[in-house]
């Protein structure tokens, strides 16, 4: 039977579930609509979100609560850039703050010129900032944009060690990068993760996969995000890369001994 049309079967604790998560229109994304050179000005880099950008971060954290969607997500992992913090703060963080809720934000207060309160890290999953899953690299704030709370992963200095002006990162370290991402989550216990990233990242990791598969499920893999557009994929371990072990499976042959015979 043609490989591409035969269904997939992997062990369960094998795989990962993955939504994926561009951020909201930023102000770069207005600019660059009107002048594409606007993408590659350090006026933009590290851009925060626009007006319209907070209703679709809005829109998006109505629809993961309403999915059930929020209550199954075991970690948020976020690009470590504004526009990114404020989408995964707003999408999948807690509550506005009240008084006498004496945990640290995730966002404070007018982060980015948002006018918003602070976001609280309260009954919701944790959140992790992350260099690898950034946009094709832009340079970011100094220190890295974390305006609350969300403890960072992989950013060794204050200083951008990963971007180099003038020097735009190829099409292929692009992909690698993203792949590096994808083996560093296998490092992680969580099997439900939110990744809060950026289209040309996730456009161009996602292009890898899909090639053993029906061409449709290729297109659905492969589309560009919209602002705030959410995708739900299954990493699979195919290479045995993690080291989680089975929890539902059951082996049998409980008590041990010889099997009773059949009637």
């Amino acid at each position: 039977m043609d490989a591409t049309i035969t269904p997939g079967l992997y062990p369960l604790h094998r795989c990962k579930t993955l939504h994926l998560v561009r951020h909201a229109q930023g102000v770069h994304n207005v600019a660059g609509e009107k002048d594409s050179a606007a993408y590659s000005s350090e006026e933009y880099f590290d851009a925060h979100l626009t007006p319209l950008g907070w209703q679709q971060v809005d829109n998006l954290r109505k629809h993961v609560h309403e999915t059930g969607l929020s209550k199954k997500v075991d970690l948020v992992i976020v690009s470590p850039l504004l526009r990114t913090m404020q989408t995964a703060v707003g999408v999948f963080g807690g509550k506005e703050y009240k008084d006498g809720i004496d945990v640290p934000p995730l966002l404070v207060a007018n982060a980015g010129e948002s006018d918003r309160p602070e976001i609280s890290s309260l009954n919701c999953p944790p959140f992790v900032a992350f260099e690898l899953c950034r946009e094709i690299l832009e340079t970011r704030s100094l220190p890295p944009s974390n305006p609350g709370s969300i403890p960072d992963s992989n950013i060794e200095s204050d200083n951008d060690v990963l971007w180099v002006a003038d020097t735009p990162e190829k099409e292929e370290d692009v992909v690698a990068r993203g792949m590096q991402f994808l083996n560093w989550l296998w490092t992680r216990n969580e099997k439900e993760i939110a990744v809060v990233s950026h289209g040309g990242l996730l456009y161009h990791t996602l292009s890898a996969f899909g090639h053993d598969c029906h061409p449709s499920m290729k297109t659905e893999l492969c589309n560009e995000f919209s602002n705030c557009e959410l995708l739900s994929v299954v990493l699979v371990d195919r290479s045995m890369m993690g080291t989680d072990p089975a929890t539902t499976n059951y082996p049998g042959k409980i008590p041990s001994g010889l099997d009773l015979p059949t009637k």
